[in-house]
């Protein structure tokens, strides 16, 4: 398992999540407290989909998330690249694609947003990511990110990164299905941007009006940008 401050090899992250989908619902509840409801709610507000819409759920692992958005009454793919996770949605009822994020398998301009949710750091060259999914959206429509950040108090920074981070690979323990995969998922999120920083990577791949807001007391951020006209 490479290491999550190296360049992320797609193979061997595609191979760990298909090595955690078993129980990978469960898991994420336990290591997010239960959070990880909240804040899929709140990404479906900002993503503000609407009945007829197309909105693409890249990185949807089981499609939990993708079945949330679908709630808006808008047409909802779930598209990932690991095919366990794919499987393990199986049931959810929503259209389901295997994806490569860098070589999307959709027409340019073939949807009115795209989201992701907590996949955007597992991706080893960001911006080029980002502006295949900028293709695969129409002009004027949106992006919404939804991924783990880095607290902006200097103390609860330290003690997230120092204290959280360290235990989680232990938490879940009992409920994982991989222990390396979960000690790469702490480290990736102990290693990954500032909120200010993803932002700056937005708007590098060609999205405009990019703006933020922390949640959870910026343990996680939502980005949301507009294709530009």
């Amino acid at each position: 398992m490479a290491r999550a401050g190296l360049d992320k090899d797609p193979r061997d992250i595609a191979e760990m999540f298909d090595g955690v989908a078993r129980g990978y619902d469960r898991t994420n509840s336990v290591m997010t407290l239960g959070f990880d409801r909240r804040w899929r709610e709140t990404t479906r507000q900002v993503l503000d989909a609407s009945p007829g819409e197309r909105v693409l759920d890249l990185a949807a692992g089981t499609a939990v998330s993708t079945v949330e958005y679908a709630r808006s009454g808008a047409w909802c793919v779930a598209a990932d690249f690991s095919l366990e996770m794919l499987r393990g949605g199986s049931d959810r009822g929503v259209p389901r694609v295997a994806a490569d994020a860098f070589h999307l398998p959709f027409a340019s301009g073939a949807f009115d947003a795209v989201t992701v949710s907590f996949g955007l750091r597992n991706m080893n060259d960001t911006v080029a990511a980002l502006a295949e999914m900028r293709r695969v959206v129409k002009p004027g429509g949106r992006l919404v990110i939804c991924e783990v950040s880095q607290p902006p108090l200097r103390p609860l920074r330290w003690l997230y990164r120092n204290t959280v981070l360290r235990a989680l690979p232990i938490v879940t323990r009992p409920f994982s299905s991989n222990r390396e995969a979960y000690a790469y998922l702490a480290e990736s999120m102990r290693d990954w941007h500032d909120q200010r920083r993803v932002a700056e990577l937005i708007a590098e791949a060609g999205w405009g009006d990019v703006e933020w807001l922390n949640l959870t007391f910026g343990v996680v951020a939502l980005h949301r940008a507009t294709n530009p006209d």
